[in-house]
């Protein structure tokens, strides 16, 4: 056998840093106690949604007394008024823990609220995004959405149970898939993502691909599910790499235009990766060969196309009006990712969002 000399070096910090303990498998959110004694806590906060405040109440109850209250107010995209209600809340009941229950809201808020405090969280996901892997966080403040990286907003415990995603709406299920999925295109072709992240992003998207056709089809079947969240799990992993266009555009349409978290990824993935295609489709071999593909864009757009939700930004309310205005926050915000190297321009940016405006499947690429 042949070795290669290697020489590599990743950002310190947050960069490529994953949660210390993960704990996998149907039933494990009966640990939820142990795992916050884990930590030393004894003072934990639950923090949901408020479609999922009777799930965050089962937590509450696991806790038993450990549990010092419920805190349902997260929405999607973090605006920057709850986390600091969410602070102020966490401070008055003394909390020193925080428990995420639900999607990426419920993760995000919890963030949001331990960046400034600095106390641990134990996430426990109910969808497939796979933002609890990472110390990253996009905050919304004066209507744009803002990228926030520090290891105070890293889970310190993650928790997959797939028994409490069984009554997830299928389109929640699909456009969280494509939030993960796009951690993985976004991230693997970034300097600074490690060897081993880069083999999560493959293994997280051949994941997703193949087993969310199977959720959306078989919607009770838990295996299935328990395998999307193996899949979030290696897509957020993925992330902590690096992010990069995919996710400037994404943070831009949910904060500046309301298009929802997961869905404006899973509208505009398709047209970033034609772009990327062009310059680093060789970085994006990988994930092609592991989707069986030799057209990326093509396939990832024909897996949208195939879950039902739209496919077009035009299709959940997007104007023409908005998209100038759309190039022009995505290219002031750009610098919030990893320098990538590539020649993003407005002009560039533009043939994205129009054509992610028209839900045009992108010309085949292949190799």
């Amino acid at each position: 056998m042949t070795t290669t000399k290697m020489s590599f070096r990743t950002p310190g910090g947050v960069y490529n840093a994953t949660p210390s303990r993960i704990v996998f498998g149907l039933g494990s959110i009966s640990g939820l106690a142990d795992e916050v004694r884990r930590l030393g806590a004894t003072r934990a906060l639950v923090v949901s949604t408020a479609g999922r405040v009777e799930l965050a109440r089962d937590a509450l109850s696991i806790l038993g007394p450990l549990g010092v209250g419920l805190h349902p107010e997260a929405i999607s995209q973090v605006p920057m008024e709850l986390a600091e209600r969410g602070r102020a809340r966490t401070r008055e009941l003394d909390a020193d823990c925080l428990v995420t229950i639900g999607g990426g809201a419920a993760t995000g808020l919890g963030k949001g609220i331990a960046l400034e405090l600095g106390i641990p969280i134990v996430a426990v996901p109910t969808t497939y995004c796979g933002s609890e892997m990472t110390g990253f966080c996009g905050i919304t403040i004066s209507g744009v959405k803002r990228m926030h990286t520090s290891l105070n907003m890293l889970p310190s415990t993650v928790i997959y149970d797939a028994e409490l995603s069984k009554s997830l709406p299928a389109a929640v299920s699909a456009s969280s898939a494509f939030n993960a999925l796009a951690h993985c295109v976004d991230s693997i072709y970034l300097p600074t993502i490690s060897p081993l992240l880069r083999h999560a992003a493959v293994e997280g998207a051949a994941t997703v691909a193949e087993f969310l056709p199977r959720v959306l089809d078989e919607p009770s079947d838990v295996e299935s599910r328990q395998q999307m969240h193996y899949g979030a799990f290696l897509a957020g992993a993925s992330l902590t790499g690096g992010f990069s266009l995919q996710h400037t555009v994404a943070h831009v349409l949910g904060g500046s235009f309301g298009i929802q978290h997961g869905l404006a990824h899973a509208i505009v993935l398709p047209h970033v990766t034609a772009y990327l295609q062009t310059y680093v489709g060789e970085a994006l071999r990988p994930i092609a060969d592991a989707l069986l593909t030799d057209d990326l864009p093509g396939a990832i757009f024909d897996l949208l196309a195939a879950t039902g939700i739209p496919t077009s930004l035009a299709a959940d309310g997007m104007t023409r009006d908005d998209l100038a205005r759309a190039v022009e926050i995505v290219i002031e915000t750009r610098s919030e990712g990893v320098d990538s190297g590539l020649p993003v321009t407005a002009e560039a940016v533009s043939r994205i969002l129009d054509d992610a405006f028209a839900g045009l499947r992108p010309p085949a690429t292949g190799r």
